[in-house]
């Protein structure tokens, strides 16, 4: 495996680190595997591109699943997972995740995570979307993920791990023979660690998260522009199932033209009972599914865009009135704040609620020891393409598959130092940062992107729409590349670098979303409204060429772990 060649425009580094391993990113995932990599005495830098906490991870407000309660069984999480799936799930990835998780969790608490008890202290669990059983233990009501930031920073710092914070990772360093050497990366601040600079390592950790700001409305952080799939592509690795990004059902509307991230209304509201109602307050999704409010999400996400569609309603409700004041103080504060905050009071009023980009069930194709196709390059959390979500993920599954996947690096990494395997590479044959031929984009094209994205690759797709985005992005891409070839680039810069990459993976998104001619869980094709077993129950595999063409296959689900050099 080599690299393509490609990377961004940007100064040389001006300062260095060495290590061992190098994480990027400072969510459940990052934050795990640096833990994990550090005990097992590897010496580990942390890179986040904000501040530690400042990930997607503080803003999960359902819980972590994991077979925890009476009578509940992995076998039982992992039927959920693959029906969620809907016949893409990798069942050996899956398999590892509700086998291993429950002992991930009980680790994650003796770290300091402290999750809702009941007055005996047993964990409190909850359901929410596709779960049968309940299994979400959750924390400060609604703001699990905020606890488990809390306390995965706190273990960080009191063990005295490098950080190097407010720093935006730019490209992957490799030797001669294409192996992992560490990566560039622009600090943002002041002191020794500013500007351009590198981390040499023979091992690197993508964690950066997802690529929500690929879209108008998300739920994600402003952070979330798809970094780290975007350095994998120009690294030369796969890529896959990007077409499949979930929409979260039920996102606060605060309006049709709202734009960057938007205030969730967690899945486990309806768990505990709140229901989907139209302006009639008629409930639209009984009788839909089994499961009603609570099939998964891409069921309930194409539910309430069916009925918007027919009523020519921009939004839908979510009625929890009769959960009553204290239930809405105690078990979902951080959700009953942000509503009032925008004029609406839940105790009292249906909530206004509508579909916005949430997860990324694609990303860096991995096998089940978090090992990408480029060599010393390991992704794990939403970055990532485990195999285990399949074509939609299965609620609060992600903040579990961050836990066991970066657990599982981290061993891999410790085994690999062991055989002696973990090298740095000679400095001398790392190669400097060039002048590309990939184009930077002026900072706007973040808001062009995010508009065609949304116009023609929202909730609803079709061949036209995708086919009209597609044509769209190319021609933004285009524009970049004559005005490089005049001798005319926009200059590099955060805002420069994060447009880039939203624009390169826009690009893969719509590409795969245009191959794949079925609606499959979270990708809805108007124009191909059933699965189709035959020709799709496959995964599609992208590859960015040396040329910045994109190289696309399709490989069936029992081929989906690599096959790594």
């Amino acid at each position: 495996m080599t690299s393509t060649g490609i990377r961004l425009h940007a100064p040389a580094p001006g300062w260095s680190i060495d290590a061992d391993v190098v994480v990027v990113g400072s969510g459940v995932a990052g934050l795990t595997a640096a833990l994990r990599c550090e005990a097992a005495g590897l010496s580990t830098v942390v890179v986040t591109k904000a501040r530690l906490d400042d990930g997607s991870t503080r803003w999960a407000q359902g819980g972590i699943a994991a077979a925890l309660g009476d009578g509940d069984t992995p076998a039982q999480h992992l039927a959920d997972t693959l029906v969620a799936g809907a016949g893409l799930c990798d069942e050996e990835a899956v398999r590892i995740l509700v086998t291993e998780g429950p002992d991930a969790v009980r680790r994650l608490i003796s770290t300091g995570a402290h999750f809702d008890t009941d007055a005996g202290g047993t964990i409190q669990l909850t359901r929410e979307g596709g779960h049968h059983r309940r299994r979400i233990a959750h924390a400060g009501g609604d703001a699990t993920g905020a606890e488990i930031s809390r306390a995965l920073v706190e273990a960080v710092r009191a063990r005295g791990l490098r950080t190097v914070e407010n720093a935006l990772v730019l490209d992957l360093l490799t030797d001669g023979e294409g192996r992992t050497a560490g990566v560039t990366l622009h600090v943002m601040g002041e002191g020794r660690h500013d500007g351009v600079g590198a981390v040499h390592a023979p091992a690197v950790v993508l964690a950066t998260g997802g690529m929500g700001q690929v879209f108008s409305a998300t739920t994600n952080p402003s952070v979330s522009t798809g970094d780290g799939v975007a350095l994998a592509l120009r690294a030369g690795a796969e890529v896959s199932d990007l077409e499949f990004v979930q929409f979260h059902p039920t996102v606060l509307f605060l309006g049709a033209d709202a734009e960057g991230q938007q205030p969730l209304v967690s899945e486990a509201v309806r768990g505990e009972g709140a229901h989907l109602v139209d302006a009639d307050g008629v409930r639209f999704m009984v009788g839909a599914h089994e499961l009603a409010e609570l099939a998964p999400r891409d069921i309930v996400a194409k539910g309430i865009m069916r009925r918007m569609l027919e009523q020519g309603a921009e939004h839908m409700y979510l009625d929890a009135r009769h959960f009553g004041a204290d239930m809405w103080e105690h078990r979902f504060p951080t959700i009953l704040a942000a509503c009032r905050a925008h004029g609406i009071d839940p105790v009292t009023e249906p909530v206004p609620v509508a579909p916005a980009a949430h997860y990324a069930s694609g990303g860096v194709r991995t096998d089940a020891r978090g090992r990408t196709t480029v060599p010393g390059l390991y992704a794990c959390g939403e970055v990532a393409c485990t195999g285990v979500h399949g074509a939609n993920r299965l609620a609060s599954n992600s903040l579990l598959e961050g836990l066991v996947y970066a657990e599982r690096i981290a061993a891999d990494l410790a085994a690999a130092r062991t055989a002696g395997e973990l090298v740095p590479r000679v400095p001398g044959s790392v190669p400097a940062p060039e002048r590309p031929a990939h184009p930077l984009h002026a900072p706007e094209t973040r808001f062009a992107v995010q508009r065609i994205m949304t116009e023609g690759a929202g909730v609803l797709r079709s061949a036209d729409s995708l086919a009209e985005a597609a044509d769209r992005l190319r021609r933004l891409d285009e524009a970049a590349r004559d005005a490089l070839d005049d001798g005319k680039t926009a200059e590099p810069g955060v805002d420069t670098w994060e447009a880039t990459n939203l624009l390169s993976v826009a690009r893969v998104l719509v590409a795969a979303a245009l191959l794949r001619e079925e609606t499959r869980g979270c990708h809805w094709r108007e124009d191909r409204p059933d699965a189709d077993d035959t020709a799709w129950r496959r995964h599609v595999v992208v590859r960015l060429d040396p040329d910045r063409s994109l190289a696309l296959r399709t490989t069936g689900t029992a081929d989906f772990p690599p096959t790594l050099p």
